[in-house]
């Protein structure tokens, strides 16, 4: 998937709709900027909410990982 958005004046730009839509972006998540040469990657860092939470202690194995997981999206409940 690759979308477009105009950088608008104070530096500004918007996530486009339907790239929000497949990482489930919400107002007041944060994304991380990374740059690379000339190449920029934008990854989703989500809230971690208190269902978040209860499934990486009740699961076991190792919690940063989990934790890690559910930052960009990917929930493992087994």
């Amino acid at each position: 998937m690759s979308s477009k958005s105009k950088i608008s004046k104070g530096f500004l730009t918007v996530v486009p709709k339907e790239v929000r839509r497949k990482v489930r972006l919400k107002e007041g998540d944060t994304i991380e900027w990374s740059v690379n040469g000339e190449s920029i990657r934008v990854l989703p860092h989500k809230k971690v909410g208190i269902d978040d939470i209860v499934a990486i202690t009740s699961q076991g194995g190792d919690a940063v990982v989990s934790k890690k997981n559910i930052q960009v999206g990917k929930r493992d409940r087994r």
